[in-house]
């Protein structure tokens, strides 16, 4: 059984809370913003130096520090046979807004690297993974879907699309049948397959890696 969890998104598009006793000097080293991540969901030691003045804490996700929430889970055992859930998050990253705006635009004075912020669109996503496994064999990934969106209304209406699938979907059935017609997908490019799914599904296609700066 999959439970949906009361995680919900920060409404926020920007942080506008600036850190505190920190002057512009103590950000001239380019590690406070080394490997910025233009379109996924990484933070930078500067992010989450205002993730927490922000009160929206972030979490370890693999290697990387994020504006992670848990989305859906099993509730009894986790299966090791057949359809289970690889993963299932809320995704978020924040732009930047009022006085913590004004506090980066005086931080890339001395380190214009701080720009990369500075000019940051933020956005919600939604990352979804079911797979499947069985005593033949066989393994697979059912369904994986990502959409990322600068809209609060359309990310949650993504969301609540998602769902709706998950709850209604008979997923022992659905991975039966992708068996079934595995010859339709399994040589599909990765774009061609996840289009090929997400109709199987009646979901919308998925959109992510989006363009961050404005």
């Amino acid at each position: 059984m999959i439970e949906i969890t009361n995680e919900t998104f920060y409404e926020n598009q920007t942080w506008n809370k600036s850190l505190i006793w920190r002057k512009p000097e103590v950000f001239t080293s380019p590690e406070w913003v080394d490997l910025f991540d233009q379109n996924g969901y990484r933070l930078t030691l500067l992010e989450q130096e205002y993730a927490y003045a922000n009160n929206q804490p972030y979490v370890l996700h693999g290697d990387q520090k994020a504006l992670r929430k848990p989305w859906m889970k099993h509730v009894d055992r986790y299966p090791t046979t057949g359809p289970h859930i690889n993963h299932a998050f809320l995704f978020e990253r924040k732009g930047y807004s009022g006085v913590a705006l004004d506090q980066l635009k005086l931080f890339a004075k001395t380190n214009n690297l701080v720009n990369k912020l500075v000019n940051y669109r933020g956005k919600w996503g939604v990352d979804f993974s079911m797979d499947y496994v069985d005593e033949n064999g066989n393994s697979m990934e059912i369904l994986h879907f990502e959409y990322d969106s600068y809209n609060y209304s359309e990310i949650q209406e993504v969301k609540r699309k998602v769902e709706e699938t998950v709850v209604t979907v008979d997923w022992t059935l659905a991975a039966k049948l992708l068996l079934e017609r595995k010859a339709e997908w399994i040589n599909l490019e990765f774009f061609e397959q996840s289009k090929w799914k997400t109709d199987f599904f009646k979901l919308p296609a998925e959109r992510f890696k989006m363009a961050a700066w404005e």
